[in-house]
């Protein structure tokens, strides 16, 4: 029996063998998966093509006066009396008197400086006369021999002439110092800040307040190295000014503009930064001569950050990338004008502003440049051009009825 089951069970195996594998045989073969080809990128893109670039450097500064000073007396004294307009944030004028110290004292050593000189002029007065008379008597005596200086009186007649002239030149330091007890405006301007009050005791070196000039106001610009080969600075003063536009700084997006020059360079590189300093000039800063015009525009104040504009030179025939087309930092990506494939280039930049790069080679006129974002950019994929996606409109605001007048 155990040898007929080891000769009946290799039979049976093989035949179950057999049934099945002509099972499997019969079945239809289920297709594999091919792989796919790749699938066509859609992508936005604009034809390159070369244009002039026109350079606009932008830089920026603190608006200072042309003139400030520390207005201080040339006398001591008391303070006796302050002008309306030497207040804070005042206006005045070329000449303008300020503020006045208590003369009394000033008034007085004028007068006795006038006494002086009365006595002195009366001196010389009388030697003189007795320088004449001696003359006479010399005369009358029949002397034969020229007088001497002594017998003229000449020493006593030189001494009294200088006696007169020291007490003119008493007489002139007591009224200039009665002068000086009014404090005169150097220029026109404004005041910054006054420091002393009514009855204040100052001395000659007391700083009575800060003033500065309102004819025009400058502002400190610098430019690099790279940036100075693409405008022409006015370094004589035979040279013309250059054009600039002043922007608030202070508000987001630029607010009030202002024109302005650039006048003169400071003519020596920035030892650190490498960089060159120009003065930019704003005429009327506080608009004083533009009151009366109907083209109005806000006052510069002083210490105010301003953003420069200025045009520069202008590139020609070169490729303008706007900096949202790079694909990775100085890479783009371009697409054949006619096969339709795509191509990463690397860029070099001749110049860069916040929203474009300027280049000069290895980009051909004719191809086109993606314009839109790719999450996956394989090199030689086929590549479909499509138009950008229109955003969806604004819903219209209802407008709100103004009340009736």
């Amino acid at each position: 029996m155990p040898q007929l089951i080891r000769i009946i069970l290799p039979i049976a195996v093989l035949a179950v063998g057999y049934f099945l594998f002509h099972q499997l045989a019969d079945e239809k073969e289920m297709p594999r998966p091919r792989l796919g080809e790749r699938r066509i990128i859609e992508a936005q893109a604009n034809v390159l093509k070369r244009e002039d670039y026109q350079v606009v450097l932008q830089s920026q500064g603190l608006v200072q006066p042309h003139n400030k000073t520390s207005l201080t007396p040339r006398v001591s004294g008391r303070v006796r009396e302050i002008s309306p307009n030497f207040e804070s944030g005042s206006f005045f004028k070329k000449g303008e008197t300020l503020l006045i110290l208590d003369p009394t004292d000033f008034q007085t050593a004028k007068t006795a400086a006038l006494a002086r000189l009365a006595r002195a002029e009366a001196s010389l007065a009388q030697e003189d006369a007795r320088a004449k008379q001696a003359l006479l008597d010399w005369n009358d005596l029949g002397y034969t021999d020229p007088p001497t200086d002594l017998v003229l009186r000449k020493p006593q007649l030189k001494e009294a002439k200088a006696n007169v002239k020291a007490a003119q030149a008493d007489l002139d330091d007591a009224i200039r110092d009665l002068e000086r007890t009014e404090v005169i405006a150097p220029y026109a301007g404004r005041v910054g800040q006054r420091l002393v009050g009514l009855g204040q005791s100052v001395n000659s070196g007391t700083i009575l307040g800060e003033i500065f000039s309102t004819d025009f106001a400058e502002v400190r610009l610098s430019l690099s190295a790279r940036e100075l080969t693409h405008v022409t600075l006015p370094d004589n003063p035979e040279d013309p000014p250059v054009d600039v536009t002043l922007v608030d700084a202070l508000i987001e997006g630029g607010g009030q503009t202002w024109k302005g020059e650039i006048v003169r360079t400071e003519g020596i590189l920035d030892a650190k930064s490498r960089k060159l300093f120009v003065i930019a000039r704003v005429n009327d800063p506080f608009g004083l001569e533009r009151s009366q015009s109907k083209n109005k525009t806000e006052p510069l104040r002083i210490g105010q950050p301003v953003r420069a504009i200025l045009e520069g030179s202008t590139i020609p025939d070169v490729f303008v990338i706007p900096r949202n087309t790079l694909y990775r930092p100085n890479e783009i990506l371009t697409i054949h004008p006619t096969e339709f494939t795509l191509k990463r280039q690397k860029i070099a930049p001749i110049w860069t502003d916040p929203e474009n790069l300027v280049i000069s080679k290895n980009l051909i006129e004719g191809w086109h440049l993606v314009t839109n974002r790719l999450s996956a950019a394989p090199e030689g994929a086929k590549v479909e051009i499509v138009e950008p996606e229109e955003e969806p409109k604004a819903a219209l605001k209802k407008e709100v009825p103004k009340p009736a007048a």
